[in-house]
């Protein structure tokens, strides 16, 4: 017996069926009052705290994604203790000078780190402060020279 074909409903056609769905959730239910908490512009947490904005926490989310390279840590980690130029920090990351130029860069363009020239000589230093907490969060949970066992 031949096979006839079944019509299928177009993808974007699901798509746009799927939230109407879901938002079909009544309002007095824990789950409708998480989700419309979260859609709210000046949100509280359970203890008062005002949490932080999404737009906030996108730029975040991206400086952090940025920081997440070996290099690039060992790079905050050594600028933490002084100025370095790029040879000295592409020696201590054990790669081209090109590459920690490029990872000084991406570090620049997010905030984290300014640049200095002394006649031929460019020197990087700390631009964010707060990334000394960072460095210091990481060493805590993975360890640091001083906690090596």
């Amino acid at each position: 017996m031949p096979r006839t074909p079944t019509k299928k409903t177009p993808k974007a056609a699901r798509v746009a069926a799927k939230p109407a769905a879901s938002s079909a959730v009544a309002a007095d239910t824990p789950a409708a009052e998480g989700s419309a908490a979260c859609s709210l512009p000046n949100e509280m947490t359970a203890d008062g705290k005002p949490l932080t904005s999404l737009d906030s926490l996108t730029q975040a989310a991206e400086c952090l994604r940025t920081l997440a390279h070996p290099h690039r840590l060992r790079i905050v980690q050594m600028l933490l203790n002084g100025r370095y130029m790029v040879g000295e920090l592409a020696e201590a990351c054990g790669i081209a000078s090109h590459m920690a130029s490029e990872h000084l860069r991406l570090m620049q363009r997010c905030g984290f780190l300014s640049a200095s020239r002394e006649g031929r000589c460019t020197y990087y230093t700390i631009a964010e402060p707060h990334l000394a907490n960072i460095m210091g969060c990481i060493e805590q949970r993975f360890g640091s020279p001083d906690h090596a066992a």
